[in-house]
């Protein structure tokens, strides 16, 4: 057991075979999807020029940037100069900026890597963490939207999440909605971030918060939430937005992608949910979240963000991307709790040190046709413990190389499983695995 003093510092995790390989699977599953996408993988630097990164997220983001101290000279005074990553878009804005003109258009990329946050710790809550994220910039398509939706549904699919459904909705279906209650333009990004809440708390503490802390009147706080609550939530909203432009523009929009992704995502796994709101305000278009049973919160999102890597890099781009929630998903999956992959698939002996030169050549040989091979690097010369080590590395073979097989030129293949032993020449061993 690990004492306090020999664990990870607090809000990271260290991560034993088990747990390793069924994130690498996950991730290699991720991978292998966006690939297929067309997404290309881009990686950047775990730390970025400090003025980089802050202004980008709001005051509450940049209280949770990671600063890294200046070296050297200026140490003394406590100044920042660099920080840790904090997600994955502003250096995609930077990226952009730097070789746009290298880049394709539009240039599709996905991010799976760490990121850091100065966060408070807690259940579920870490200061490094995996983001994976994928990207199209350089094209307002509809096209970029339901390709980005495709991709993480075929991920999550691939990762075994179950009954999982993509919620959507759009900003401007939103706006829209808020010009049909007579909500003040600069009241409006206010009152969504209230809305954002509908999922936490319970209608009457949302209408409450809107007339104290966001200054509408009741009668307007309480039919909005009564409209986005109502089983019947979908026609009212659809009814409503027939007098806003803005709003039609919207549900256009949504219903664009549901019917670019018909066929291909099953209906009952992607609604129109008119009360969807992420609170970003970066978002201009289509926005979407995922849910699944027994899973908290939403497991993936995203949406259109035109102008957001714009503002960053100084010209207009428009882009939309969505992020798997990783972190969330992997302690869930099925494979959570299984056992780690065997170590090796075949274990050489050392019956004694005149032996080893033999041994260890042999194993390089079998390394090279392709299997996991390990040579026994304990103190003990006796059969049975190094036969007990070959099955606790979970080994399919052992090989037993002793004074009588080098007499012979020979070496035994033991079967772990069945007990059953062959003997080959030494110099001819790998084939019998190839």
């Amino acid at each position: 057991m690990a004492t306090d003093s020999f664990l990870p510092p607090s809000g990271t995790r260290d991560f034993l075979a088990a747990e390793s390989d069924v994130r690498e699977r996950a991730f290699a599953a991720v991978r292998e999807v966006f690939g297929r996408f067309g997404f290309q993988p881009l990686q950047t630097p775990a730390f970025e020029r400090l003025e980089v990164l802050t202004g980008k997220y709001g005051d509450e983001g940049d209280k949770l940037v990671f600063k890294i101290l200046r070296r050297g000279e200026h140490e003394a005074p406590g100044e920042a100069d660099l920080a840790l990553r904090y997600d994955h878009t502003v250096p995609l804005a930077r990226v952009v900026a730097a070789y746009g003109s290298q880049l394709p258009t539009p240039y599709k990329r996905y991010a799976l890597a760490p990121v850091w946050r100065a966060d408070r710790p807690g259940k579920g809550r870490f200061r490094e963490f995996v983001q994976c994220d994928l990207d199209v910039v350089g094209t307002t398509s509809p096209l970029a939207d339901a390709e980005v939706v495709s991709a993480l549904y075929e991920s999550l699919d691939a990762l075994g999440v179950p009954e999982f459904r993509f919620l959507v909705n759009s900003r401007k279906a939103l706006a829209g909605l808020l010009e049909v209650y007579g909500v003040p333009g600069d009241a409006g990004g206010g009152v969504l971030i209230t809305l954002d809440k509908l999922d936490k708390l319970a209608p009457a503490a949302v209408v409450q918060e809107l007339v104290d802390g966001r200054g509408l009147p009741e009668a307007t706080a309480k039919g909005l939430v009564d409209d986005l609550t109502a089983p019947d939530a979908t026609e009212r909203i659809r009814k409503g937005l027939e007098g806003s432009a803005t709003g039609q523009e919207g549900l256009a929009e949504v219903d664009r992608l549901l019917a670019l992704v018909a066929g291909i995502i099953p209906p009952e796994r992607i609604v129109f949910a008119p009360n969807l709101v992420r609170g970003l305000d970066y978002y201009t278009g289509v926005i979407y979240e995922v849910t699944a049973p027994g899973m908290p919160g939403s497991i993936a999102s995203g949406g259109r963000y035109d102008g957001l890597i714009g503002r960053m890099s100084g010209s207009d781009v428009p882009a939309c991307g969505g992020s798997l929630g990783i972190e969330r998903i992997l302690p869930l999956l099925p494979s959570a709790g299984e056992q780690p992959a065997p170590a090796l698939d075949v274990a050489v002996t050392v019956l004694g040190d005149a032996l080893s030169d033999v041994a260890f050549r042999m194993a390089a040989a079998i390394r090279r046709a392709g299997l996991r091979t390990g040579v026994y690097m304990g103190t003990s010369g006796k059969l049975a413990r190094q036969l007990k080590w070959a099955a606790d590395q979970g080994a399919r073979f052992c090989l037993i190389y002793g004074e009588r097989e080098r007499e012979a030129g020979e070496v035994i293949v033991r079967n772990m499983a069945s007990g059953k032993q062959t003997t080959h020449p030494v110099d001819q061993v790998a084939e019998h695995f190839v």
